[in-house]
Order: C-alpha cells, then structure tokens, then sequence
C-alpha cells in the first residue's frame, strides 16, 4: 500500500496518526497496575487454577478405568 503512496501522503498519514496519539488519554502504569491487582484478587476465589477443581467435578480424577492399548 506504502509504495502506493507519494512520500507527501504518506507523511500526512504519520501525522494524522500522531495526532490521534497525543489526543488519548494516558493513566499512570503505577495506577493502572493497582486496578491490574485489585481485580486478580477479587476473582481469585473463584479461580480454578489457583483453588482447584473440586474432585466431584474433575473429569480426569476417579476411577474411570485406564487406556487400553491394542
């Protein structure tokens, strides 16, 4: 698509993109990682991969037989 493109067109794209960068708004990583934290917590109880999964509802867990190989 670039070589499409006149260098005038192409530098006018990389402004128009500039501008759309300096125009969003920035939040501090300190506060966005303290969101990131807060809300891991809140849903860990119901993590399956931090509690486990509860032996009546593991499909892999019982005695079910074993692989036969023929």
């Amino acid at each position: 698509m670039a070589r499409d493109m006149s260098d005038k067109e192409i530098l006018k794209m990389e402004l128009d993109q500039l501008k759309k960068e300096v125009s969003t708004a920035r939040t501090p990583v300190l506060a966005n990682c303290a969101e990131t934290i807060a809300f891991v917590e809140n849903l860990a109880p119901n993590d399956m991969l931090i509690k486990g999964v509860p032996d009546d509802k593991n499909p892999y867990k019982g005695d079910k037989g074993g692989c036969v190989v023929t």
